[in-house]
């Protein structure tokens, strides 16, 4: 193993539940818009123009990209009398519910991009904290079922928040400010009812220097192998999902002839059954791998259940198997993540003294797709020259999906 030996120390279930809280809080705000607000606000905006959301929401990663391994360090080093995770919760909830106005009062798409640029930065600044607070806390044998939780949380969290949000399509900044309410009580309520011990008497550990903050971005995959191959495999798994995340109301529409804005309802009926598979999935794996000590081949299971749900979407032209497709994309996800999370924790470097900046580094593997693939899709949809081509688009994932679980199943030596 490649981690500093951990707290065998268990964190009451309470003080879990309040962290699974802002974690159901700063997903929804963070997630819905990327599901199904920010499409609405384009159509509103630049009518048919898709690759317009691709740019926004590359826009938003990047931010993300820069700022998070930043944050990891800065929150590291914080020596205040609250600790130095809390901190980075309000001011991430902070500015993530004060970018609402700027996303639901913009005349045009450049003041979208800004508030959504905002907006991502701080709910991603806040659910890092809150993850970073979990790997300072969680022994070993707590984290494959709160990563279990956790994923199934972050999973529910956008579903719910999509199921509520449908219902006040037609305004639009009720769309924004809902997920946005829900996100900032979750927080709330972890930074006023869990207690973090203050870090002013903590050993400083210097001034923060700019090429400490470049380096950051960087580890020696030789020091910690088993940590560079779940960053890598994460990487690839992560560049098929977010090729398809945020453009699945435009594959909807298409094959069922709807338009944009009649998804909705789709999406929380596809959402809501969802809960039950992305329940087995997240909780399941979470479960079966604390029980059976390993955690490698289920990421793999996972990797495979997503690539069929796949394949299956590639070819459906109606509801029923959209959403058969949807869902065992949807198992597969939560199974991957849930368990992965755990894996993660188990070959985390310096975790006593460099947690965040690590888990940042993590962070990568997915805001780098979230970056890149928004704007391969449009690219992709092209191929053909006819209508969008979302077969191609979803084969693409599947294959992607395989490739990121095979290699962690396959490389990854220090666990299980």
């Amino acid at each position: 193993m490649e981690s500093d030996s951990p707290s065998e120390r268990r964190v009451p279930w309470w003080a879990i539940l309040l962290a699974l809280g802002a974690t159901f809080g700063t997903m929804m705000a963070a997630v819905v818009p990327t599901a199904f607000s920010l499409a609405l606000r384009v159509e509103e905006l630049a009518p048919g123009r898709t690759e317009v959301l691709g740019f926004i929401l590359s826009a938003g990663a990047a931010a993300t990209l820069v700022m998070a391994p930043i944050t990891g360090i800065v929150s590291d080093r914080t020596r205040s009398r609250w600790g130095k995770r809390r901190p980075f919760t309000v001011i991430g909830a902070f500015v993530g519910a004060g970018s609402i106005p700027l996303m639901t009062g913009a005349p045009d798409t450049t003041m979208l991009t800004l508030g959504w640029v905002l907006s991502t930065v701080g709910w991603s600044t806040a659910s890092a904290s809150v993850g970073n607070w979990k790997a300072d806390r969680l022994p070993p044998g707590q984290r494959g079922k709160v990563s279990g939780l956790t994923a199934l949380i972050t999973h529910i969290a956008p579903v719910v928040g999509i199921i509520l949000v449908s219902s006040v399509r037609d305004h639009t900044w009720l769309v924004f400010l809902i997920p946005a309410v829900v996100g900032s009580v979750g927080t709330a309520l972890f930074v006023v009812l869990i207690p973090e011990p203050s870090t002013r008497d903590a050993p400083p550990q210097g001034g923060l220097q700019v090429g400490e903050v470049l380096r950051s971005y960087l580890f020696r995959p030789r020091d910690a192998p088993d940590f560079a191959w779940v960053w890598l495999g994460r990487f690839v798994f992560f560049m098929g999902l977010t090729l398809t995340t945020s453009f699945t109301v435009y594959m909807y529409a298409q094959r069922l002839a709807l338009p944009v804005a009649d998804i909705a309802p789709v999406l929380a009926l596809t959402s809501s059954l969802g809960i039950i598979t992305t329940t087995i999935g997240s909780v399941g794996g979470g479960w079966i791998s604390d029980r059976i000590g390993r955690r490698r081949p289920l990421v793999l299971v996972g990797a495979a259940l997503f690539a069929t749900g796949g394949v299956v979407s590639a070819f459906a032209h109606d509801l029923v198997t959209l959403v058969g497709g949807t869902l065992l994309s949807s198992m597969g996800i939560a199974a991957f993540t849930a368990v992965g999370q755990a894996l993660l924790l188990d070959v985390l470097p310096h975790r006593e003294t460099q947690a965040g900046r690590y888990m940042a580094t993590m962070l990568l593997a997915q805001k780098i797709p979230g970056v890149t693939a928004p704007l391969l899709t449009p690219l992709i949809l092209a191929v053909g020259g006819g209508p969008q081509n979302f077969t191609l688009l979803y084969l693409v994932m599947a294959v992607l999906g395989t490739a990121g679980g095979t290699v962690i199943a396959f490389f990854v030596r220090g666990a299980r």
